[in-house]
């Protein structure tokens, strides 16, 4: 299935995670990122990692002063979630995938 073919579905999700490299964590960050995605976003996201040690200038231009940080771009309205995401449930309620306990 090609992503591209989806930007247009309400449902379809566009994440952005920014890293530093690749550290333990920013790793870690996107591992949990891919599992929570195919655990509940099958086939209707993409992934855009940001490497901020390659252009620092987007930290400040994207407004991120921590990493990782994972940016919800779709569906509106933007949602952040910053740390490597292993606490999931904390991401799914991060992210709008679950409504808090």
């Amino acid at each position: 299935m090609n992503p591209q073919s989806n930007t247009g579905d309400p449902e379809f999700w566009e994440l952005r995670l920014y890293t530093a490299g690749q550290t333990p964590k920013s790793l870690a960050a996107l591992e949990n990122l891919r599992r929570i995605c195919e655990q509940h976003l099958q086939g209707k996201y993409r992934i855009e990692v940001i490497d901020l040690m390659a252009n620092p200038r987007l930290a400040k231009d994207h407004q991120i002063v921590a990493i990782p940080t994972l940016v919800r771009k779709l569906p509106e309205p933007l949602r952040r979630v910053i740390g490597d995401l292993s606490d999931t449930e904390r991401a799914l309620v991060g992210l709008d995938l679950r409504r808090a306990a």
